[in-house]
């Protein structure tokens, strides 16, 4: 494992001698990962035409018809480069690595089935089956975490650093909350091309510093945050980033494939474990803010439907709003990726101030 090979280099490489050469390990592995998707990506590409072809989800605008007979399942690429990057570039002693590669696979094993269905059947698994499904993983990788690592169920509040509530056994469905929820949010923003995977790069890169500084003792103590022991994910969530970027540069506008449920539903799933192990969760409504007003704009439209008789967008989620507006899908896109970077910078101010 190049973890191991990367460990004798300690002596000397002078610069490896910070937390177990975590920033070294996060760089290369993020190389790594992207050069994985180049050299593959194509390839996987063309086999998928020949099983994976998909129509343009319902309730979209007209102009997503031309959309249909596209590839999708693109996450089953994106899996198997993590997976291979995480087996060769992390310390495979560290739970948190395999929970997080569990809460990954487990999630897209369900957006896999979904998305089979849906292009076999034309029709994916019921809404009640994927969410008790959704819950069923997430209670298995919450559990799984706080027994094999011992992590305290207190929740780190911004601008409150001294204000840490303890939940107790209720962290448990806070967490399978947040887990569940985010995946669902990010499902619900893959609807242009490059536009989740996009918001995901940027949160990926944000926890990814986040990781770090939280499993630095010095460095934690410094910004009066928790330690928690997680610069190893500093590497699983570099290699999640170089993927991600892999991925984009097929699904840019206009996509070669899309991620389908089982990108979505997993990448989604992933962040917010990631988030909730380095004890910064509710950094991710900053940080995670695009995906959150996505969905907010899906609950909105329900309810003012229902209370009101009319709706409040032309259509939700609100990327098809601004599309029906005549903005064109490459503009909203760059427009949302802004949005994000902005509050990924936001979030990371955020873990500074007391």
């Amino acid at each position: 494992m190049l973890y191991h090979i990367s460990s004798y280099l300690q002596p000397y490489v002078p610069a490896l001698n910070v937390v177990h050469y975590v920033s070294f390990r996060a760089i290369a592995s993020l190389l790594s990962t992207l050069c994985f998707s180049f050299a593959f990506g194509n390839w996987f590409i063309l086999h998928s035409q020949r099983f994976f072809r998909s129509k343009s989800r319902e309730f979209t605008p007209e102009t997503h018809r031309m959309k249909d007979n596209l590839p999708t399942m693109g996450g089953l690429f994106i899996l198997c480069a993590v997976t291979l990057n995480m087996l060769l570039w992390c310390d495979l002693t560290q739970p948190r690595v395999w929970l997080l590669l569990v809460c990954l696979l487990g999630f897209g094993a369900i957006g896999a089935w979904d998305d089979w269905g849906k292009i076999t059947r034309k029709k994916g698994i019921s809404a009640r089956l994927k969410f008790w499904l959704q819950v069923s993983v997430a209670l298995i990788v919450t559990v799984g975490w706080l027994y094999f690592t011992g992590a305290p169920t207190t929740v780190s509040l911004p601008f409150l650093k001294n204000i840490q509530p303890n939940l107790g056994i209720f962290f448990i469905a806070w967490a399978i909350f947040l887990l569940v929820a985010t995946s669902n949010a990010v499902n619900l923003t893959d609807g242009l091309d490059g536009l989740a995977i996009g918001s995901l790069i940027l949160n990926f890169g944000t926890f990814a510093l986040i990781a770090y500084v939280a499993g630095h003792s010095v460095l934690a103590a410094y910004l009066q945050i928790p330690w928690a022991e997680t610069a190893e994910l500093a590497v699983a969530t570099s290699i999640l980033m170089g993927a991600s970027l892999g991925f984009l540069w097929y699904n840019t506008y206009p996509a070669q494939i899309f991620m389908g449920d089982v990108g979505s539903l997993a990448l989604g799933a992933g962040l917010a474990f990631i988030a909730l192990m380095t004890k910064q969760e509710l950094l991710l409504a900053i940080s995670g803010g695009l995906f959150a007003l996505e969905t907010a704009s899906v609950i909105l439209q329900v309810l003012s439907f229902k209370y009101r008789g009319k709706r409040m967008f032309k259509m939700a989620p609100i990327h098809h709003h601004f599309e029906l507006l005549g903005w064109p899908e490459s503009k909203i896109t760059v427009r949302f990726g802004i949005i994000s970077f902005i509050l990924c910078l936001l979030a990371l101010i955020t873990l500074k101030l007391r």
